[in-house]
């Protein structure tokens, strides 16, 4: 495995808590969650031109249940996926999703949503197709495979539930598995036994070609939105 620190994952970690501390510290002195109210999605608010409320969602929670669920996933799915990523693609693999997810549920639904389960779903789904893509890496690629769906579909069973952004977490899965598709690491051995060595084939031109086509979409997405309304 690549010998790379995750930094991008423990910075989405930490801005994460913070965050949370700022809802919950903000509820004490006031009586009110003014971060949430200023950087949640909501809507009527979108429409007036707060598009923050698309990106900061991403790192708010509405319990201590719900901030760590999300903060136990990313910290299991996060930093093996940053190192064979780099830190800079997977960062962008994680607002990508995040962001995408907000403006999915935007267009499918009018009420208010945060948390980092969107972004979540974009690295669960890229977690599937790096196991795909590079089977040789992984001798039971079959099995992790299953194993990724199996989880998946529960997940989306559990989001069926009342209160939870379904929508959201559909637009994250779709977006970081096609931004991984199309700009994930394609790993080929080289060297001679026992000195191997991976290297990411996938061309930097392409990834961040990739990227650009994404975030075009998704702005496009959101103009759209805000003619209709």
């Amino acid at each position: 495995m690549p010998d790379r620190f995750p930094w991008a994952t423990y910075a989405f970690l930490g801005l994460s808590i913070l965050a949370y501390l700022g809802q919950s510290l903000g509820s004490y002195l006031f009586g009110a969650d003014l971060v949430t109210a200023l950087g949640v999605k909501y809507g009527p608010l979108i429409a007036k031109g707060q598009l923050w409320r698309l990106v900061t969602p991403i790192f708010l929670h509405g319990s201590i249940l719900h901030i760590g669920f999300n903060m136990y996933a990313l910290y299991v799915i996060g930093p093996t996926l940053e190192r064979f990523w780099g830190t800079p693609r997977y960062a962008a693999l994680y607002l990508l999703s995040g962001i995408a997810g907000n403006i999915f549920s935007l267009w499918m639904t009018p009420a208010p949503s945060l948390g980092a389960s969107t972004a979540i779903f974009g690295l669960l789904a890229a977690e599937g197709v790096l196991v795909y893509r590079n089977a040789f890496l992984f001798p039971n690629s079959r099995k992790a495979l299953s194993n990724l769906v199996m989880i998946a579909v529960v997940n989306f069973v559990i989001g069926l539930s009342p209160g939870i952004d379904n929508w959201g977490h559909l637009g994250g899965f779709l977006t970081g598995g096609a931004f991984a598709w199309f700009a994930g690491p394609e790993l080929k051995p080289t060297g001679l036994p026992p000195v191997l060595e991976l290297v990411d084939t996938r061309p930097s031109r392409r990834v961040w070609g990739s990227a650009a086509a994404i975030a075009a979409l998704l702005s496009a997405l959101t103009v759209a939105w805000l003619v209709l309304q």
